[in-house]
C-alpha cells in the first residue's frame, strides 16, 4: 500500500509558509500604509510652516522658506526644528515691531521652543510616552498661533 503522510506533512508545511508569507506581506502592507499617511501629514506641516514664512515681507525673514523642507529629513529634524520655530516667531516679531504693535508678544517663540525641546525627549523611552502628548499639544498651539499672526498680515 501506498503511504502518503510525508506527501501530506510536506503540504501542510508549504501552506503554513505561504499563511506566513502572506501574513508578512499584508503587514509590510500596512506599514506602507500608515507611513504614506505620516508623509503626506509632514509634507502639509511643511507646506503650513513655509507659507507663514512667506506672508512675512522679505526684509523681515529670519529664514528663506524653502529651508523649511530640510523638516523631511528624518533625526535631522530634531534639530532643524530648533531653527524653524525661532526663525518663524523672529520674522513675525520683526514685522510687527516695525508696524509698532508691541501686543504680540514673543510672537509664539517660548511656545516653538517648548515643542522642541518635548520633540526631542520623545526619543527616550518610558518618558516619551508623556512628552509626546505633551509635544502634539505644545505643536497644535503653536500652529494655532502661527496661523493666527499669519492673517494678520496682508497678502
Amino acid at each position: 500500500m501506498l503511504n502518503l503522510t510525508p506527501c501530506l506533512a510536506l503540504l501542510n508545511d508549504r501552506s503554513a509558509d505561504a499563511a506566513a508569507m502572506g501574513f508578512a506581506g499584508l503587514a509590510c502592507g500596512v506599514i506602507a500604509f500608515f507611513a504614506l499617511i505620516g508623509l503626506a501629514i509632514a509634507i502639509a506641516i511643511i507646506l503650513f510652516l513655509g507659507s507663514c514664512l512667506k506672508r512675512v515681507p522679505a526684509p523681515y525673514r529670519k529664514m528663506e522658506p524653502g529651508m523649511v523642507w530640510l523638516l523631511i529629513i528624518p533625526l535631522f529634524n530634531l534639530v532643524w526644528n530648533f531653527f524653524v520655530y525661532k526663525a518663524i516667531s523672529e520674522s513675525y516679531q520683526g514685522y510687527f515691531q516695525s508696524q509698532g504693535r508691541t501686543d504680540v508678544g514673543d510672537c509664539g517663540k517660548n511656545l516653538g521652543l517648548a515643542y522642541c525641546i518635548c520633540s526631542c525627549i520623545c526619543i527616550i523611552p518610558v518618558v516619551n510616552m508623556l512628552a509626546g502628548i505633551a509635544a502634539l499639544v505644545l505643536f497644535i498651539m503653536c500652529l494655532v498661533k502661527f496661523s493666527g499672526f499669519k492673517n494678520q498680515i496682508p497678502a
